[in-house]
């Protein structure tokens, strides 16, 4: 299945899986983009030409990410080389404003309070057992002080100006989706390269396009020891839903697990 994040200002809005192609896909954003009349923060503008000349493609799995499974960067990085193959200039890259901020511990700041009064609202007359994980966790989290909010924001910021830094230089990043290949339902903790961590840290690689609004396209590109799917992303710059889409589009026509879908 393929999904797509599509750029937002209301920085926590995404859309998972949504398609078995990227054909499909293009087809449902092109329904999907532009303003509805009714949302103020939406953007009737989408960058419409792709750039004339061979891409500019950077990938990495980390560091700024938490821990990667070597099985998911080895699928990233048969990604990029497939994407060089076709007359790209793709190399490794690193994203300093990652390292400086861990974008997971700033989304979770900014998170509790932006969401926690809806959550309550929500569950309103609710007993404990009709509560899903999510929302449990969340009202059992204390508030963010008004300290580590405003500096959550400006870590926000932080992260933002970086990305904007790095696609002035690129068209592209690329990176995994899942630090592991796909996981059994339920599991809370992971060992990943030696290092024990809770499933929160499975957005590591997402969580920074919520906090920044950039676009961005999950696709399955490999398979892991175990037959079980590996996905990579596809993140552009604000408004380049059409060069993520573009990409997107070449890595399904040289990869090989475009006709593997789910049994019916």
């Amino acid at each position: 299945m393929t999904g797509i994040w599509p750029r937002a200002p209301r920085r926590f809005w995404h859309v998972g899986p949504m398609a078995r192609s990227i054909r499909d896909l293009s087809l449902a954003f092109s329904v999907l983009s532009g303003p509805d009349g009714k949302d103020g923060f939406s953007s009737g503008y989408f960058q419409k030409n792709l750039p004339d000349r061979p891409l500019r493609i950077g990938w990495m799995t980390g560091p700024g990410f938490g821990p990667v499974d070597p099985e998911v960067t080895d699928v990233v990085k048969s990604a990029a080389l497939a994407l060089k193959a076709l007359g790209h200039t793709v190399e490794p890259v690193e994203i300093p404003a990652l390292e400086k901020d861990f974008a997971l511990e700033v989304f979770n700041r900014i998170h509790v309070m932006e969401m926690k009064a809806a959550f309550r609202q929500a569950t309103a007359g609710r007993s404990e057992h009709e509560l899903y994980k999510m929302a449990k966790t969340m009202l059992s989290l204390p508030d963010t002080s008004m300290q580590d909010y405003l500096n959550a924001e400006q870590a926000a910021e932080r992260l933002r100006d970086g990305f904007a830094e790095y696609f002035s230089q690129y068209d592209v990043l690329l990176t995994h989706v899942l630090p592991i290949p796909a996981y059994k339902h339920g599991e809370e903790h992971f060992v990943i390269n030696g290092e024990t961590v809770d499933a929160t840290y499975l957005q590591g690689a997402t969580v920074p396009l919520n906090i920044t609004g950039l676009p961005g396209i999950s696709m399955r590109f490999g398979t892991s020891r175990e037959g079980l799917p590996i996905n990579v992303q596809i993140a552009g710059s604000w408004h380049a839903e059409s060069t993520i889409l573009h990409v997107a589009s070449l890595l399904e026509s040289t990869g090989t697990v475009s006709d593997l879908h789910p049994a019916v």
